[in-house]
């Protein structure tokens, strides 16, 4: 399956200063003691101080809107951990089941396995695998609660699905016939995969993925446990948007759903109000050859009963405790990734 998205049109960096525009010769980054690259110089609204953008930890790809104050000023912490209570992740997460789902995993996914198992699979097209949730459900717990963590730190509200709000984008507007140089069918038993994962999750049978703070990377997701070729990891929700009204956004994790011919047609996905931990996977450097060695998982945008949707796939065996990264444009290059980690 070819890798077929960007992660977002991102916005060129302005450079903002309490001085006049013209006049900033004497601003330099605290970090690396450079006043190059100025159009990446960003000033604390405290202390005056000048940053460049790629040079903080975690890097900012754009100017944020409003004041921005820099690491000292704003005494960055580490985030605090949600509680590991039961009760309160199964309501954070809406469980639509009965606490018996986090004790026992499903029997859906062993008979999924069993029915797979018995197909001849030479020479014809890989199937996509679901995920296999860790079998002890403490584990399941505190992988949980680490993406509770990091949604409350980030302001975000759990959502396993696209959203479609008022003033934004109608769901009616979501063609997949509408994709420029057309839009790869995910199969009827693709999907049958696909939507025993949102069975699963529904019912708290969660993917082995931690969400870990790293304070070069930010909020970053591990695998828990071992990964399959070809598992699928989660799907790319948030808000959806026409990308028109999204060009002057400054948020990082904007991705493409659907590429029209007619660019007013054009829609994004924007998980900054509501999202899953498809927000929190880092992208590669696809500048550097050691960057693009850390790729495992693929992006890929399907056609899913006529409507678009975005799905991360383990592109290769994922070892557990490996970090997971994608490459955020694919064939373009518009995300500014020749500074990342």
């Amino acid at each position: 399956m070819a890798l077929r998205s960007k992660r977002s049109q991102a916005p060129k960096p302005i450079f903002r200063s309490k001085a006049a525009a013209a006049d900033y010769s004497d601003v330099y980054c605290e970090r690396c003691g450079s006043g190059e690259s100025p159009g990446e110089l960003l000033l604390c609204d405290k202390c005056d101080k000048g940053f460049h953008l790629f040079c903080l930890r975690p890097i900012l790809v754009a100017v944020p809107k409003g004041s921005w104050f820099c690491p000292s000023c704003s005494k960055q912490k580490k985030p605090n951990s949600f509680p590991l209570v039961q009760t309160k992740i199964i309501d954070f997460f809406r469980i639509q089941r009965s606490t018996e789902s986090i004790q026992k995993p499903s029997q859906d996914i062993q008979k999924k396995r069993k029915r797979s198992s018995s197909l001849v699979v030479s020479k014809k097209r890989r199937k996509l695998l679901p995920f296999s949730p860790s079998e002890d459900p403490e584990r399941r717990l505190e992988q949980m609660r680490s993406l509770a963590t990091a949604l409350t730190a980030s302001g975000t509200e759990f959502s396993n699905e696209l959203t479609y709000r008022p003033g934004m984008a109608p769901r009616s507007v979501n063609h997949s016939a509408l994709e420029k140089g057309g839009m790869q069918v995910l199969s009827k038993e693709d999907t049958e995969t696909l939507n025993l994962c949102k069975r699963m999750m529904n019912r708290g049978e969660w993917p082995p993925l931690m969400v870990v703070f790293d304070p070069k990377e930010g909020f970053t997701v591990e695998a828990d446990r071992f990964i399959k070729d070809l598992t699928i990891i989660t799907e790319y929700v948030g808000d959806v948007d026409y990308l028109k009204n999204r060009e002057n956004d400054d948020g990082d994790s904007m991705m493409t759903l659907l590429h029209a011919d007619n660019p007013s047609q054009s829609l994004v996905i924007c998980p900054d109000m509501r999202g899953n931990i498809a927000r929190f996977i880092n992208g590669i450097n696809n500048h550097t050859q050691e960057g693009r060695k850390k790729q495992n998982l693929k992006c890929v945008r399907y056609d899913v009963d006529g409507e678009c949707r975005v799905l991360l796939i383990a592109n290769r065996d994922i070892s557990k405790g490996e970090r997971l990264y994608y490459d955020y444009n694919g064939y373009e290059h518009e995300y500014p990734t020749e500074h990342f980690v």
